[in-house]
Formats: C-alpha cells, structure tokens, sequence
C-alpha cells in the first residue's frame, strides 16, 4: 500500500514536470533515452566539390543575384539569429585567471597565453572605455591597474557584477568592433548587414532574434537604439525565448532522474535544436539563419553580402524549379516525359538516389515516390574550406532507407572508437559555418510543419555538474543537423572571409575584426 509519504513525493515529482512544461510520457521517453543512449550517426564518405559540394560558377552569379534581388523587393526574405547564448565560453580563459587569482593555483598553458594576450593588447579591445568608465565611477583607475599588472581588479569590473558583469551578458551585447569613438555589438552588426541585402522595396526589414528571458528588455532597448541610427527603413524586428516545453530532464549516473540539493527535478535547455520550434512559428518564407558571432565590421563585409545575395538566389531557382516539378506531379494529364525529366531532376539536381527498380514502377507510383522527395521544406548551405575549426562538416549519410543523404553531421554524433568513421571525419574537404537559407513554405504558399521533418535520432548526451554531483544531460538534435536531416538539401562552396566567428574574446585581435 502506499504511504502518505510516497504519495506526496508522487505529487511533487508530477508539480515538478508540469512546472517545467515537460508531459509526464515526455520524460519517460527522455530517461529511456538516457538508458539506451543515441545511435551514432553512420558517414558513408564525406561531401567534396563535385560530390556533394556546388561552387557557382562566375556565369551564373549574375543571374542568381537578380533572382535574389527580385525576391528580395517582394519582401520574401527574413533573417533569424539564435543570439540566446551566454557570452561564459568567451571569457573562459579570463574567468578561470581571475579563479586563480582568488584562490590560488595555476592556469594550464594554452589559457596562460590567451590571458596575456588579453592583457598586454586590452587598450585595442573596443571595450576599453566602457572598463574605464565603470572603473572611475567606482573610484578605480583602470590605467593605474594596468600599468601595475593588478589583473584581479581588471578581470573583477570586467566580468562580474562589480562592474561590466560580462561573462554573464548573451553575447550579442558584447562590444566586438571599433568605429572611432564609437562601437558596435553583434546585434548591431546583424542588422547593419541586413540593411544590406534583404530590405523589400518598401525599406522594410524582417529580422527575428532568439534570447534568454533575463535579458529580452535589455537586448529590446539595444536594439531600438540601433534601428534609430537607420531612419530611412522600417524594421520588423521580433523576438521570441526557447520554450520550457523544449528543456530536457537531467539524470545522474545511474541515469536516474536527476533531483537538486531542495529535492526538484532538474531540467536543462535542450541545445539550440530546441529552437526548431522558434523558426516555425517566425511564420517566415525564405529565411537566412546565421550565428550571433560571426560578424565583421564593415570593411569586410563585401564578400558576405555577394554570396548571401548567391545563396540567396540560389535557392530561389532552386525552389521555383522543384514548385514546377510538383505541379507537373499532380497533373493527372502528367505523361511519361514530364515524369522522366522530374526523375532526372531529383537525381542530378539533388542528388537523389531512386531505387533500382524505379522504372518497373508505373507512372502513379514514380509519381507519388517523386512527390515524396520534392515535398520538403529546402536549404541551401554554404561550406568553407576546412581550416581545423571545431563543428560540423558536410557529409553523406545512409538514411533510414539505406540510401546516402547529404547532412551537416557533429564530432559528437560520430563513434570515435571506429577507425573507418574516424578516418572518414578527418577527411572532411569543408567546414559548416552555420550559413544557411531555408525555404519554409510548399507550393501552395503553405508553411511546412518543420518538426515534421527531424530525425530525433540524432541527439547527444553529454556529462555536465549540478551543485558539485555529476550529471547527464541530454541535446534534442541539432537545429542544422538532425532538426532539419530530412529537408532538401544543397552545400555551396563560399569563401572562408564569410566566415568570422568569434569563440574567444581573443578572436577580437584577428584582422577580419580589427578596423
């Protein structure tokens, strides 16, 4: 029989998972998951240029960017940046020197070098004043404690709430470029280049920013401030927060649920997959996603604005061209020709593979296997050079019908103790910089329902802490990788100088960031 005791713990447990907006079946099916782990994903070869990679061709550029700026006039496109992530990471060498400062002990080699790099350039960092003003109206002299080497003082107004607190701000509001006296944050960056390339004929611009609950009002009031500077357009700029209902349960070791020091259940944000369902309800219709930190100042942005244009452009055509192909599929006067050249499109245009047997089949059945792989919601993604940056790359991967597809696949989703797997990561030609456009919309102008289109056998899980106890914590899939795995797919080659993030706060002294 059950005790009073037991009942209430009951009680507890269910207040806790309707408080976090996790259903009760939900969370059976997390801790299975937790139990049975995720199936590595299985590359079949990497993508390279000619064999998964598209580089456009200088013929063809002039007409893809009037396609572009066709579809732009109209109002078709919208930018979306995830910007909720914390700036931590980006401080991570500074914070763990201020550690040490406090408390003792000595940095690890790699992180002693980027700290006195950090110091001995910190007057270039656009950063400087905002650290010395916050300094000198608490009575601190920031070239006092430069001059003295005091970094316990310095990194202290930098990074906590004694003074700047910016390893506790998204990342989006970190001053990243100088402009004379002035500078500019990612968010700034963001919406100067969109200015750039997708405004409608009208100056309007559509941008959609993901953020953290704490912090909407202060990034909201960032961001009145800079469209203010930009008079002769309009922007529609909206925000949305990953949802609750996304949060993963954690479990301990014994991949139990995981409960805190004061007994409640401890749910985690599901990785930037959970903001799938943020891009779907955008409500957009040809929509450029890009990372909050990979912008440039002004002065290198000539080559992301060609090929956002081509990307753009791109996908265009290709869209208009598998729209045709649908609506020659459900013409019930279709003839063999119209479905023979559809086949042909699928297969060299995107790059399908059709079974052996596809032309026994009869002209229903090509029909409705056809309309199968155009009816997807599409994305075309741009891929540079693979120069040893960490992430994704582009690769083919065996689908659940045992036929190759192209995908941006993780380090963290590959079985690291095969050496064929391993051998064919390391060859990887390209890099996935987070550089995409999608097409969210069918022929008939409807929204595709993205999450119908994810592989939810594509997450990770990965050992975290709580309160000095270890943990497991589990991602959902990717919101470029197994979010969007059965989406039509396109890799581009596009120029490394598109590609500028910025991990560190270091990765500010690298000339693409420096004026």
């Amino acid at each position: 029989m059950t005790t009073e005791n037991e009942i209430r713990e009951i009680e507890n447990g269910l207040k806790d998972i309707i408080d976090g907006g996790l259903p009760s079946t939900a969370l059976a099916k997390q801790v299975q998951r937790f139990r049975i782990g995720f199936p590595a994903t299985k590359l079949e070869r990497a993508c390279t240029l000619g064999d998964g990679i598209y580089r456009i061709k200088p013929e063809d550029k002039e007409e893809l960017i009037d396609m572009f700026e066709e579809a732009a006039r109209e109002g078709r496109f919208a930018k979306f940046v995830p910007a909720s992530g914390a700036a931590t990471r980006m401080f991570k060498h500074l914070l763990a020197k201020l550690n040490c400062e406090r408390c003792g002990g000595e940095l690890e080699e790699k992180d002693a070098e980027l700290v006195d790099t950090f110091m001995a350039l910190l007057p270039v960092f656009p950063f400087y004043a905002d650290l010395q003003k916050v300094m000198a109206d608490d009575g601190a002299d920031l070239e006092e404690s430069y001059a003295a080497q005091d970094y316990t003082v310095i990194l202290e107004y930098l990074l906590t709430d004694k003074g700047l607190n910016y390893a506790s701000l998204p990342k989006g509001l970190i001053p990243f470029h100088n402009y004379g006296s002035k500078y500019r944050t990612p968010f700034e960056e963001h919406i100067a280049e969109s200015v750039e390339y997708i405004k409608d004929n009208q100056g309007k611009i559509k941008l959609h920013f993901t953020v953290t609950p704490k912090h909407k009002d202060a990034i909201r009031a960032h961001v009145d401030e800079v469209v203010a500077k930009y008079p002769d357009y309009r922007f529609d700029i909206t925000f949305s927060e990953q949802s609750r209902k996304s949060d993963t349960v954690a479990v301990d070791m014994n991949n139990e649920v995981f409960r805190t020091d004061d007994n409640k259940i401890l749910f985690r944000p599901a990785g930037h997959g959970a903001l799938l369902t943020n891009l779907h309800n955008m409500r957009g219709d040809l929509v450029f996603l890009k990372n909050i930190d990979n912008v440039v100042p002004d002065k290198a942005k000539t080559d992301t604005f060609e090929y956002k244009k081509l990307l753009g452009g791109l996908l265009v055509q290709l869209q208009a061209d598998i729209f045709e192909c649908i609506n020659m599929l459900e013409n019930h006067n279709r003839s063999d020709f119209e479905v023979a050249a559809v086949a042909i499109f699928v297969v060299s245009r995107l790059q399908v593979k059709l079974p052996d047997n596809f032309a026994e089949l009869s002209i229903v059945d090509k029909s409705t296997l056809l309309l199968s792989h155009l009816s997807k919601p599409v994305r075309v993604c741009g891929m540079v050079k693979n120069e040893g940056e960490p992430g994704g790359g582009p690769f083919w991967v065996n689908g659940p019908d045992d036929f190759p597809t192209p995908q941006i696949v993780e380090k963290s989703q590959v079985d690291m103790n095969d050496p064929e797997q391993v051998e064919i990561l390391n060859s990887a030609t390209h890099f996935n910089p987070v550089d995409l456009v999608c097409g969210v919309r069918n022929h008939r102008g409807e929204r595709f329902s993205l999450m119908n289109f994810t592989d939810p056998e594509t997450g990770f899980i990965s050992e975290k802490s709580k309160d000095g106890r270890k943990l497991k914590a589990m991602e959902l899939p990717g919101l470029w990788n197994g979010s969007m795995a059965d989406w039509i797919t396109v890799f581009v080659e596009v120029p490394l100088s598109t590609f500028s993030p910025v991990k560190t706060v270091n990765d500010l002294l690298k000339e693409d960031h420096r004026m």
